[in-house]
């Protein structure tokens, strides 16, 4: 789990940027630090001197970031606390489906609708869609919002001078589409996506899945993960009756175009293990630890 470069943390110290890009910036460095270095048990001062902060600002960073502690968020990286996420993996599926998207146990969750691209649609590579874009502050760095008439089709994250290259990444998906940069017609998408006080039952956010019947099928299961908990790449094969299929499924879960509000962050390997993430292991850290905080606050 702790698998991360050895000196991912040793960067230029973070420049003027947005509040939520700077804190966001601020905690890679911390995570990845702590990645390199969680054996130790690393100290406050230590964490604060690889985020280019001080021990102060750190405890008051993730305050603000997450609602936790650095003492708490460094347990939320810790491999027990990924095996706990995991308990009970394949029942988590189950239970979603017993009480459906609103129930008890999505109290701390982003609500979300969706629906699937027409198959004709996807294998035309978009072609005849308009799709607009934004890139947005978030508290995983850079967002590349990507919406389509009828509901966000894509959501990207990017650390400092790699935006394009992410927006490329998406542009593939997708490469005979219309891309329309709109910045303000997507800021109220990224609001509702990373303001949790617009995350409400009544209100849900409409998603529009592109991808292979196959691929929909794997993100829709992805969507019954409740936020606190995760699952295995062989229980999403089980629930989508294909149980042969977890190098699939995993494969799908990489290709996931809506990040976080499709949780593929919450898909892990036996044991706890984070594997893969499209946008980095340490965003992968980042979105767990966040939100624990989230589910612990509440």
């Amino acid at each position: 789990m702790m698998n991360l470069a050895m000196n991912e943390h040793r960067l230029a110290k973070p420049g003027p940027q947005n509040a939520a890009l700077r804190d966001y910036d601020s905690v890679r460095r911390a995570i990845a630090f702590i990645s390199e270095h969680w054996r130790a048990q690393p100290t406050i001062e230590a964490m604060a001197d690889a985020a280019a902060v001080t021990p102060d600002e750190l405890h008051h960073l993730f305050r603000r970031w997450a609602g936790l502690t650095p003492k708490a968020f460094m347990q939320a990286l810790t491999l027990d606390h990924a095996k706990g996420l995991l308990r009970d993996s394949a029942s988590v599926l189950d239970a979603a489906l017993d009480s459906g998207l609103s129930g008890p146990s999505r109290l701390h969750d982003l609500f979300v609708t969706h629906e699937a691209m027409s198959p004709g649609e996807w294998k035309n590579g978009g072609a005849g869609m308009t799709l607009r874009y934004g890139f947005h502050p978030s508290p995983f760095g850079t967002a590349i919002v990507i919406a389509s008439g009828r509901g966000l089709a894509g959501l990207a994250f990017a650390d400092p001078g790699e935006e394009q290259a992410a927006f490329a990444d998406m542009k593939r998906r997708w490469a005979n589409a219309t891309y329309v940069e709109d910045r303000d017609g997507t800021s109220g998408l990224a609001q509702r996506i990373f303001d949790t006080r617009m995350w409400r039952a009544d209100q849900p956010l409409r998603v529009v899945l592109i991808g292979t019947d196959f691929e929909v099928r794997v993100w829709e299961t992805l969507l019954k993960i409740p936020m606190g908990r995760a699952v295995c790449y062989s229980d999403i094969a089980n629930k989508i009756k294909n149980p042969k299929a977890s190098r699939a499924v995993g494969a799908a879960v990489g290709r996931n175009p809506v990040s976080f509000v499709v949780p593929c962050h919450r898909a892990l390997g036996k044991g706890g293990a984070l594997t893969g993430y499209h946008w980095g292991i340490t965003r992968k850290q980042a979105m767990l630890g966040w939100e624990a905080g989230q589910v612990g606050v509440h």
